[in-house]
């Protein structure tokens, strides 16, 4: 007797909140047009990863395409073990406003919230 497998859907490798992908098409018009942000995890900090964002002019042969909201990122190839289901927003606070990650892969930050592990 042979039996169906039933796959689940894999999570997106990330998608960007409405906030990100209003800030993303502000900048895409601005200061970075013709830029896409590339998305990667690096060593740093307390608890060993950060994020790390940098406009290129256009995708390396490593890079992962993510189209959301009508925008498009680029994620490092390195990053996605990292980066799987992860959120991209924007917020603003009284004093300051950014880019922020909800990664379902991290198991904790660092006290400043630089930082994070997996």
């Amino acid at each position: 007797m042979s039996e169906t497998l039933t796959r689940r859907p894999l999570p997106a490798l990330m998608s960007v909140s409405d906030r990100a992908a209003e800030r993303l098409r502000v900048l895409y018009a601005g200061a970075h047009q013709g830029q896409l942000l590339r998305i990667g995890v690096g060593t740093r900090g307390c608890s060993g990863l950060s994020y790390e964002m940098t406009f290129v002019d256009e995708p390396a042969v490593t890079d992962e395409r993510v189209e959301d909201q009508g925008v498009t990122l680029l994620v490092d190839r390195k990053a996605t073990l990292f980066l799987t289901g992860t959120v991209m927003d924007y917020e603003i606070k009284d004093l300051e406003a950014g880019f922020t990650f909800r990664n379902p892969n991290e198991k904790g930050r660092c006290g400043c919230g630089e930082s994070f592990h997996v």
